[in-house]
């Protein structure tokens, strides 16, 4: 496996634990329909959360969450649109950004931007 993709990996695997940390009951990981995909839908008591994950090494003045593009987040409608399709009991959902700083000497830093829109 390529070293972006376990990276990728453990990014993921950090914002799982992340988010039953907090509360969050995780439904999926990498939900896909057709082309697209959601890398975390979870529920928080009665709201659905479409979570789109990004995770990246420490730069100064590089945040992971600009790496979050309106076309991304096009994507992210539309795949959110077909799971709400096949799941009509969620009737109230936010798409949230989780950003994932890693730090050579400390602990990797959680960013959850809530209620996005793009």
């Amino acid at each position: 496996m390529a070293q972006h993709n376990e990276f990728g990996k453990e990014g993921e695997a950090l914002a799982l634990e992340f988010l039953r940390k907090n509360d969050f009951e995780v439904l999926h990981c990498n939900w896909r329909h057709s082309k697209y995909e959601i890398d975390i839908i979870a529920r928080k008591q009665t709201l659905l959360h479409i979570i789109e994950v990004k995770s990246r090494h420490y730069f100064p003045g590089a945040f992971p969450e600009e790496s979050v593009s309106k076309k991304k987040f096009n994507f992210l409608k539309k795949a959110a649109e077909e799971f709400l399709f096949l799941h009509p009991e969620y009737r109230h959902v936010q798409f949230n950004v989780l950003s994932i700083t890693h730090f050579k000497d400390k602990e990797p830093e959680f960013f959850l931007i809530e209620d996005v829109f793009l």
